[in-house]
Order: C-alpha cells, then sequence, then structure tokens
C-alpha cells in the first residue's frame, strides 16, 4: 500500500492546473461516451445535526488508464469558526486487476482542484466575453481560491475580482492569498451578495449555504453563474437560466437548488446540457447571450479517481510517499507453511 500525505500531494499538484484541466476535460468525455460507472453518492448524516455530513463517492473510470476507488469527505462548517478547514477527505484506488486496495491519498486539495478544474473548463465553454477582465467570488474559502487559480489558468485575461463573504476579516485574508496566486491582482469588495454579482458576467458561488439565499435578479444579461456550492440559489433563479451540469441524475438531489428547482417544476426540462457532451460536441449548446446561464456541478467521483491516479503514478515515478508493506493480507503461495 502506498500512502500519500497531504504535502507530498501538494507538491506533486503545484503548478499542474493544465494537466489537471486537461484529466478533468477527459474523464467529463469519458463519462459521456458511457465509459464510467458512478453510483449515488452516500450521505452520512447524525442525528439532531443538520450541519455536519461525511460523503462516500465511489466511481469507476474506464479508457486506457482506468482506475477504480473511492472519495470519502467530511464537511463540518463550525470548524472555520474554529481556524480549521471546514473539509477533509481520503482517497482508497483500488487494482483493477485484482481489487486489492494499491493507494490510500489525503484527497482535500485533490477534491478542491478537481472541483475548480471543472469550474474553470465550464467558464471558458459558457462565458460570453472572450477576454473576461474580472470575476466576481461569493464566498471566501478554499475552494474559490481555487477556482481563481483554474479560471486564471484557463482565462489569461483575468485581472480583477469582486469579492463577498459575511465575514469581512476573511475576505480581507483571501484577498491577501488571492494576489500571491495572480501578482497585480485588483480585488474589489463587495457590500453585498447582490453587489458582487451584477460586477461581473462570471460570477462564482463556492459557499456553505445550505438554503437558497439568491435570485439572481442582479445579474446582468449574458452572466455565467459558476454555482460550485449547489445550494445558493433559489429555484425560480435555476428555472430562469440556462442550465449546464455535470450529471444530471446526480445533481437533482440532495436538496441542492436543481432539486429543488424539479419538485417546483414537475421535470428536468430546464437542464440543457451536461459538460461531458459539451466537451465533445461544442454544437449540443446554444448559449443565449441575453439569459444568464448556471453551472452546476454535483462533483462526480470519477474526477476524484483521475486525478487521485495520476498523482499516485507520478508518486511511483519519483518515489514520493510511504510504502506500506503488510498491510494486505498474504497470499496462500505466501504464507508460511
Amino acid at each position: 500500500m502506498l500512502i500519500i500525505g497531504h504535502r507530498e500531494v501538494r507538491d506533486i499538484l503545484k503548478g499542474k492546473e493544465p494537466e489537471i484541466l486537461s484529466l478533468v476535460a477527459d474523464a467529463y468525455r469519458l463519462h459521456d461516451e458511457g465509459r464510467s460507472a458512478l453510483p449515488h453518492s452516500v450521505f452520512l448524516r447524525f442525528p439532531g445535526d443538520d450541519r455536519n455530513r461525511i460523503i462516500g463517492l465511489p466511481a469507476h473510470l474506464g479508457g486506457e488508464r482506468s482506475v477504480a476507488g473511492m472519495k470519502w469527505i467530511a464537511s463540518f462548517p463550525g470548524n472555520v469558526a474554529r481556524g480549521r478547514e471546514r473539509a477533509s477527505a481520503s482517497i482508497v484506488l483500488n487494482s483493477m486487476h485484482d481489487g486489492t486496495p494499491q493507494a490510500f491519498l489525503e484527497a482535500s486539495l485533490i477534491s478542491a482542484k478537481r472541483t475548480a478544474a471543472s469550474a474553470a473548463l465550464a467558464a471558458g465553454l459558457l462565458g460570453t466575453e472572450a477576454e473576461p477582465g474580472g470575476m466576481a467570488l461569493i464566498g471566501a474559502g478554499p475552494i474559490n481560491l481555487e477556482v481563481l487559480r483554474f479560471t486564471k489558468a484557463r482565462l489569461p485575461s483575468l485581472i480583477e475580482v469582486t469579492l463577498f463573504d459575511l465575514d469581512a476579516e476573511r475576505a480581507r485574508a483571501f484577498a491577501a492569498r488571492a494576489r500571491r496566486i495572480v501578482p497585480g491582482l485588483g480585488v474589489r469588495f463587495a457590500a453585498t451578495c447582490e453587489e458582487a454579482v451584477a460586477a461581473h458576467r462570471l460570477v462564482s458561488f463556492a459557499t456553505t449555504a445550505g438554503t437558497p439565499h439568491v435570485d439572481l435578479s442582479a445579474a446582468a444579461p449574458g452572466t455565467t453563474v459558476l454555482h460550485v456550492s449547489l445550494r445558493d440559489l433559489t429555484a425560480a433563479a435555476v428555472l430562469g437560466a440556462q442550465n449546464v451540469v455535470d450529471d444530471t441524475d446526480h445533481v437533482c438531489r440532495e436538496r441542492t437548488s436543481l432539486h429543488l428547482a424539479e419538485q417546483e417544476s414537475g421535470g428536468r426540462e430546464f437542464v440543457d446540457a451536461e459538460i461531458g457532451a459539451l466537451l465533445r460536441d461544442p454544437a449540443v449548446f446554444r448559449r443565449d447571450p441575453r439569459r444568464v446561464t448556471v453551472f452546476s456541478p454535483f462533483g462526480l467521483g470519477i474526477l476524484d479517481m483521475a486525478l487521485a491516479q495520476w498523482v499516485a503514478r507520478q508518486a511511483e515515478e519519483f518515489g514520493i510517499g510511504t510504502r506500506v508493506d503488510g498491510f494486505l493480507p498474504m497470499s496462500a503461495a505466501q504464507a508460511p507453511a
């Protein structure tokens, strides 16, 4: 068993935005081609506790380097007030030859970066501005920091952000980190969420909101909304927009904004396209520049598997990580007589 810790994962992924964007795009294409197995995520919740949860994401991705495994990710929003990260995660990768566990990875960065890469791909595919100069970030946490990093890699023209967070001190700390990622970045602080939404035609929501709180009435025509946190928008906002998702069946559950929109409308006809199909053939979706388009990624386990496998291969190649012998039981042939 190869154990790859946080610092090792961080070092392997540093500066690899183009590779990660490519891995995520390829995973979406394979999924759209039906070359994946993706059961519904399992949500572990606790009696009397409606905030905290642990989610299991089992997945298999085919292709030339097929991979299978599971991500186990905890979300405890109260950690933020204690100065700790909201989410923690790990991934186990299994052999496609005999099913045995082959690698165990600390996965908080893998999860954040695959999420951000997904959003950045959508920003490039759906935006109405060829070279956007700015974007709005709603939520000053690690996910939006990665969204900024990957969007800048995908859209180099980005030089300004408008930031909104309920915690002003947290927003200021975020701005300092953002300027280290994008030297010379202009950062403006919005007084309200609506002000931030109105500031640019590219908006990213990455909050801990559990119920809808934004109707998008402030958004200009042609705005692209990266609805990463999935529960910020009202059902009416979703139903009034063009909608692109990663997987319709996965995203319309667990009381996401799209799940609520489905319940209100009685169907899923409001979903216009899935990103895998769009990556394979851009003609499957026609962007209306007069309307708001919302990208809502549920966060598919195939992305975690693709990126975790790449990290594990890099670790193997460069001798990174800790090899644990004796983790698995010996076979009958290996057992002492």
